[in-house]
């Protein structure tokens, strides 16, 4: 009976997992290891928690993988209410730190609900998507398919977390898959390189470069090319946003995100202030050469220089003990784990495991990509957690639940395939 109830799950996924889990924690435990650790499971250590927190994710996933696949889809709307009331509650109930109301402290321990939302907000979209039974190009669907992902970023950043409200824009990519216009993209991606572009030159430069680039697109362009209409609107916005860029800038984000904007974009140098994390993370990363000092040898580590080095910068712990070549280990598990959802998201045979799969797939990217990025000087420091390897049990729990759900989903795809 239990090996017919386990021959479904995905093996593979399950033991990237894993090694993610186990890689992060020793890492973590290199991280915060002081010279008054003596124990591997010191519950008054940060490494000692995050084991504790660890053991408790064996019966979480005993429990996700334990309930019907139906029960996700069935109660999707209900549990995307309970996480926005969470996520509200903050602002009433919620403990700040750091200088983010983002957390409830329970006893000993803190909770941010932001980490479970993205799990609740995943199902909702996915139930939604499969409701309609049909391709998301009806302007209503996604007008109500944004809404759903919109609610809990709009109420996550101003707690503030920039960090955890920027992650959902990982829900494009479910979208896109099931049949949103690539033009919504196209002009995300175009709207976020005028508002860089601007911040590095003036206004009208970024304005008359748009119009030489709109120019030889309308005279270049023969198949399928708008009218004039069309060029001269997209001119319009473009120019409009980036003399609108100075404003935004100066009044909407705060001053710690321009300071980290004007350094990764180099407009200003300061290495022992707010951009202090960044270089000492790189001078880490940089230090570990090919194979790394080895673990628990690194001087970086060892002396503290890197702030926070447990959580958001854990990766530079793996770049100067580990080296390039156990720091490509670890992406590469990332992005085969990250591919391997996406292989399973497409032989799906419901809308709602599919949308979901694809859900998985770019939250895991988004952080990923963001946080790799932030800790090598590429991104500018937004403070949110690398899947499975930093440090907090409400980010460990929440990429768990959010992957084996899926797995959860997955394994069930053939009794769907019947009863359809």
């Amino acid at each position: 009976m239990m090996a017919r109830s386990t021959a479904g799950f995905d093996w593979l996924s399950i033991l990237i997992y894993f090694l993610l889990v186990a890689i992060g924690w020793v890492n973590i435990y290199s991280a915060s290891l002081d010279d008054a650790a003596t124990s591997l499971i010191a519950l008054d250590e940060i490494y000692g928690k995050q084991m504790l927190w660890i053991l408790l994710s064996v019966f979480l996933i005993v429990i996700l993988l334990s309930l019907e696949a139906k029960f996700y889809e069935r109660f999707s709307s209900v549990i995307y209410i309970i996480s926005l009331i969470s996520i509200v509650g903050l602002f009433f109930f919620g403990k700040t730190i750091n200088g983010a109301t983002s957390w409830y402290a329970i006893g000993g321990f803190t909770i941010q609900p932001a980490e479970f939302a993205k799990v609740a907000t995943a199902l909702a979209l996915s139930k939604f998507i499969s409701d309609i039974q049909t391709n998301i190009k009806n302007l209503g669907d996604q007008f109500k398919a944004f809404i759903i992902i919109a609610l809990p970023a709009l109420i996550i950043l101003p707690q503030p977390d920039a960090g955890s409200a920027m992650v959902y824009a990982a829900f494009f990519f479910p979208l896109y898959r099931e049949g949103l216009s690539g033009v919504y993209l196209i002009a995300a991606v175009c709207g976020i390189l005028v508002f860089l572009l601007t911040l590095i030159f003036s206004p009208i430069w970024v304005s008359i470069g748009a119009a030489v680039v709109i120019l030889l697109f309308y005279f270049f362009r023969k198949k399928k090319r708008p009218g004039a209409l069309a060029y001269l609107s997209i001119l319009i916005m473009a120019v409009a946003l980036s003399f609108s860029v100075d404003y935004i800038f100066e009044n909407i984000f705060e001053q710690r995100h321009r300071d980290r904007f004007n350094i990764v974009l180099g407009q200003e140098v300061d290495n022992r202030g707010i951009g202090y994390n960044t270089n000492q993370s790189e001078i880490a990363i940089g230090s570990g050469s090919w194979f790394g000092k080895g673990w628990t040898e690194g001087t970086q580590t060892k002396g503290g220089f890197v702030p926070e080095q447990h959580t958001d910068y854990i990766f530079s712990t793996v770049g100067e003990e580990w080296g390039f070549v156990g720091s490509t280990v670890v992406v590469f598990l990332f992005i085969f784990l990250m591919l391997r959802i996406i292989y399973l998201a497409e032989r799906q045979k419901s809308q709602f495991h599919r949308v979901y799969g694809y859900s998985v797939a770019g939250i895991l990217f988004v952080h990923f990509f963001v946080n790799i990025g932030m800790v090598i000087g590429i991104f500018p420091t937004v403070g949110i957690p690398l899947p499975f390897f930093s440090y907090g049990g409400s980010s460990l729990w929440g990429f768990t639940i959010l992957l084996f759900i899926f797995i959860k989903l997955d394994a069930e795809r053939m009794s769907f395939g019947r009863t359809s």
